[in-house]
């Protein structure tokens, strides 16, 4: 019911279609299709232009976190599964100079397998800044304990805070 929509609002890549859409910290979209990063590069030269002040191995070793080896650091992004091409998104959102205040990311349990979702709940369990996630895995927002969910009522989104 809109909600890629919403995130490309808040990230400032659409107008809405009435009134104004504010965000008052940095945001970053990481959506479905990865569009945060250029296809033809690797990972590493990406997340060192994005964060100068890594040197080659602080870049590879966020990626390394993510579960991206050595030589998936390295392919063309292009070659790298779904799974990989979201760490490496991530990386490049989480480590790039200017962290973003708020982080809005669209699905981002697809293409993952059971280490690498494991492996973005504890990064985002341990982001300090909002989430806003769309997802429809019930068990991975659950493992990341936020505050409340956004819901479509009666023509509006609306949020209800977390039980418990």
């Amino acid at each position: 019911c809109g909600k890629s929509t919403l995130l490309r609002v808040l990230a400032g890549q659409l107008a809405p279609a009435a009134g104004t859409a504010e965000v008052a910290v940095p945001a970053q979209l990481l959506d479905q299709h990865t569009d945060l990063l250029d296809p033809a590069r690797d990972a590493t030269s990406q997340l060192l232009a994005r964060a100068p002040a890594l040197d080659e191995t602080g870049a590879r070793t966020r990626l390394a976190l993510l579960g991206l080896s050595g030589e998936q650091a390295l392919r063309p992004v292009a070659t790298l599964s779904g799974g990989e091409r979201l760490k490496a998104a991530l990386a490049c959102a989480l480590y790039g100079g200017g962290r973003p205040g708020l982080l809005l990311l669209d699905e981002p349990t697809n293409h993952l397998d059971l280490a690498g979702m494991l492996a973005v709940e504890q990064l985002l369990r341990d982001y300090r800044g909002a989430l806003l996630v769309v997802s429809h895995d019930a068990d991975f927002l659950a493992a990341l304990d936020l505050d409340g969910r956004l819901a479509w009522q009666d023509g509006g989104w609306r949020f209800h805070e977390a039980v418990g």
